[in-house]
């Protein structure tokens, strides 16, 4: 009977390590939206739905929005990692996908983080811009340091070093190229890949292979080493983006 239940346990065991091994790629990614349901997400569905293969957020006009709107991964709080995959949104459309956030508990389906912004006309597509909190970190073609912060740790405080919808602290430490340059990089109105390496203090952003924003946070106390990843529709116009062959590899 003991030798039986080890022998259970042994099976069980080899079981979820070999299905944990068969959803990896070459690479080691995992496909974390299966392209059919919404399983493993948590969104409103007045804005998210699954459409031919595709992740999808839309804004209509009779379901404009108060406050930005986020479906959430409840696959865990990944640290460091490298997420990728493609996302396609129209003219006037604005989104992100937000990641090492946290929920708010006032706002329905509301992230607060750093984000990877992506818009229709790509004014601000491949920047890192944190939700709610300190704003840019890093514009288009920059690379920055965001150092340690001395301030209170208030939500007002915080609020009050952030100087035209960017980071006071922030310090810009080398160019990737010229922001409009790095936009013809850019497809409008069609399928861009997009990859993220967030790895310790170290964030990069990239949209179809360029690098388009680096930030090192030595901010302690407004970073996060871990949290929530989610992709987002703005407060806005109407509008539709869609993602497809979302693929997470933790490091």
């Amino acid at each position: 009977m003991h030798f039986g239940l080890m022998l259970a346990v042994a099976m069980t065991a080899s079981l979820g390590t070999s299905c944990v091994a068969q959803k990896k790629d070459k690479d080691g990614f995992v496909q974390i939206f299966d392209g059919k349901t919404l399983k493993g997400w948590d969104g409103d569905p007045t804005y998210w739905r699954v459409e031919n293969g595709n992740l999808v957020g839309e804004i209509t006009p009779t379901t404009l929005l108060k406050t930005n709107n986020f479906i959430i991964w409840r696959g865990g709080e990944p640290g460091d990692f490298e997420f990728k995959g493609e996302f396609n949104i129209t003219s006037e459309g604005n989104s992100g996908i937000n990641y090492r956030s946290d929920q708010l508990t006032d706002v329905p389906f509301a992230l607060r983080g750093y984000q990877a912004d992506i818009d229709g006309k790509n004014r601000y597509t491949g920047q890192n811009y944190e939700e709610r909190k300190r704003t840019t970190l890093a514009y288009r073609g920059q690379k920055t340091t965001i150092p340690p912060y001395t301030g209170a740790a208030t939500p007002e405080a915080v609020r009050a070093n952030v100087k035209n919808n960017a980071w006071g602290g922030l310090t810009v430490t080398g160019s990737l190229g010229n922001s409009d340059s790095l936009k013809t990089k850019i497809k409008a109105e069609d399928w861009n890949t997009f990859r993220l390496v967030i790895k310790g203090n170290r964030l990069q952003h990239y949209i179809n292979d360029v690098l388009m924003s680096e930030v090192t946070d030595e901010d302690t106390v407004n970073g996060k080493a871990k949290g929530l990843m989610g992709v987002q529709v703005h407060v806005g116009p109407p509008m539709k983006v869609q993602y497809r062959n979302l693929m997470l590899k933790q490091l």
